[in-house]
């Protein structure tokens, strides 16, 4: 990045090539336990969830902020995984991240969107509100609970997530 142009940023779907730049993005927010730390399988298996911020010239990608969508049921997904490189960190990367995110989810006919996060402010910025408890019914707490997603177990407030979670607040918005 030169001093004297500010690059252009642009959201796309993530590819494949762009994992180990997500990871390498979502590490120190792991280390910090602000995010779950993931196997690289577990990156790849979930590409297609994700988008990225890039400021990257064609074919030399730099990106420096990813977003997940993760369809939960037939009315409600989660926002996860949302990193933003330190050094980019002010520049809105974050915000045009999880409008895109939500628009995803409106195309898709999701009423809901969950997050669990440190980040109140800025999610409630964005018109997500505080909750308690898991939002969903009984029948469906118990189908999400045959899932073996470490994010899922988040969701439904599962005593094996609890040391990943504990400060983290559980938000939602109506779409």
């Amino acid at each position: 990045m030169t001093s004297t142009s500010t690059p252009t940023l642009t959201l796309r779907p993530a590819l494949p090539a762009d994992v180990r730049a997500i990871r390498g993005l979502v590490e120190p927010y792991a280390q910090a336990r602000i995010l779950l730390a993931k196997e690289m399988v577990g990156y790849y298996e979930a590409v297609q969830e994700f988008v990225v911020a890039d400021v990257g010239e064609p074919g030399s990608p730099e990106v420096v902020g990813c977003g997940a969508l993760h369809v939960m049921w037939d009315d409600l997904a989660e926002i996860r995984t949302l990193a933003v490189d330190q050094a980019w960190r002010g520049h809105r990367v974050g915000h045009q991240l999880v409008v895109e995110l939500l628009d995803r989810a409106r195309a898709l006919g999701l009423r809901r969107v969950f997050c669990l996060t440190f980040e109140v402010d800025f999610f409630r910025a964005h018109g997500f509100e505080a909750i308690d408890g898991t939002p969903v019914s009984p029948d469906v707490y118990a189908e999400l609970l045959r899932s073996h997603d470490d994010g899922v177990a988040e969701f439904l407030d599962l005593a094996r997530v609890k040391p990943n979670t504990l400060g983290n607040t559980r938000m939602l918005i109506t779409l």
